[in-house]
């Protein structure tokens, strides 16, 4: 497991306008020194400099780890999923939750405990994820409290609400979509945020930190044409396995 894998990390609400504006900067060829003065000076803009020195320097590092570290796991994914949202900027939102789970496991098991809870359960609460949160994590102040930035961000991105009762949430609905390359995508962000690097295809089917998004079906030959960094292979009574392939 590295450090990408326990690592918290994630210290401010992460908007969805800063991860677009983040991706568009890189999309234009603009160098990491160049997008990181950019980004705090937009940041302090758009707060009207209400906002901290050192609160801005967490969401543009948080940002710039997403989107410019040099982590050779996510060189290659990054590179995919800038293209797609090159060809296809109404994606954004998936690819960018793909983006940010891939780089921070912690988004990601946070969307995993909130679609656990959400499949059983109308509302969640902070305290009810962090709870669980705890097994993996620790019981740590640091959880509780970058958790909520987790969570405050998934309003912003509009997939959870504040529920009529202070400090619960509900599910905004699913975001369907058919293109497979998306959902393979978001596979493969899953893989990158699990220490192993693998895992079912019945599991990543019914994926709870998918909780946001409805699915297509995607099958093990399609699978294995359609990404050289994925291999999959057969499991015990014949389950199919995603992988990902070393370098």
């Amino acid at each position: 497991m590295n450090g990408r894998h326990q690592a918290i990390g994630i210290k401010q609400v992460i908007r969805l306008d800063w991860m677009q504006r983040t991706a568009n900067l890189l999309l234009a060829g603009v160098d990491a020194k160049a997008i990181r003065m950019e980004l705090h000076e937009a940041l302090n803009r758009e707060t009207d400099g209400q906002r901290s020195a050192q609160t801005r320097a967490f969401a543009v590092n948080n940002l710039m780890t997403i989107w410019c570290s040099a982590d050779a796991e996510l060189g290659p994914f990054r590179a995919a999923v800038l293209e797609m949202l090159r060809q296809d900027p109404k994606s954004g939102l998936a690819l960018h939750w793909a983006m940010i789970s891939a780089a921070y496991p912690f988004w990601f098991n946070i969307a995993r405990q909130t679609g656990r809870l959400l499949a059983l359960q109308d509302q969640v609460t902070q305290a009810q994820i962090v709870a669980r949160l705890k097994e993996n994590y620790g019981d740590r102040q640091t959880v509780s409290r970058y958790a909520r930035f987790v969570i405050r961000s998934f309003v912003d991105w509009g997939v959870l609400q504040d529920a009529p009762v202070k400090g619960c949430y509900e599910q905004s609905g699913p975001i369907a979509f058919d293109d497979r390359g998306l959902a393979l995508l978001l596979y493969e962000s899953a893989l990158l945020a699990s220490p192993e690097g693998k895992a079912s295809l019945a599991r990543l089917a019914n994926e709870p930190a998918f909780f946001a998004f409805k699915l297509p079906l995607l099958s093990g030959g399609l699978l294995s044409e359609s990404r050289a960094r994925l291999d999959v292979v057969h499991g015990a009574l014949d389950d199919q396995m995603l992988v990902r392939k070393p370098g």
